[in-house]
């Protein structure tokens, strides 16, 4: 199990785990993790970029992140949501790509 960890640690599993599942759906696709300023120790903002398109984000604490990665149902969980948030920018830009 990979639980545990600083808040650095633990931000830079959490940038390859999203890099990783976000690629999933398009090569392209790459993790843009907001760790700094008011964050910094308390939270984790994820998106996903794909060219010059963002996705939504969303929050994770660090606490949860840290006492949760490596479990096999949480990180199944996370990487469904990160695909999700991949989708976003990706399916906006083909939707640009192809016009009507």
């Amino acid at each position: 199990m990979f639980s545990g960890g600083d808040y650095r640690e633990v931000a830079r599993w959490l940038e390859n785990f999203v890099n990783s599942h976000a690629k999933r759906e398009d090569p392209r696709a790459e993790a843009v993790l907001d760790a700094e300023g008011p964050r910094e120790g308390v939270s984790y903002g994820v998106r996903v970029r794909f060219g010059e398109r963002l996705s939504s984000e969303i929050e994770l604490s660090y606490a949860d992140v840290a006492a949760r990665r490596g479990s096999l149902a949480w990180d199944q969980a996370l990487a469904e949501r990160v695909r999700g948030l991949a989708r976003e920018p990706i399916a906006s830009e083909r939707s640009v790509a192809r016009p009507a």
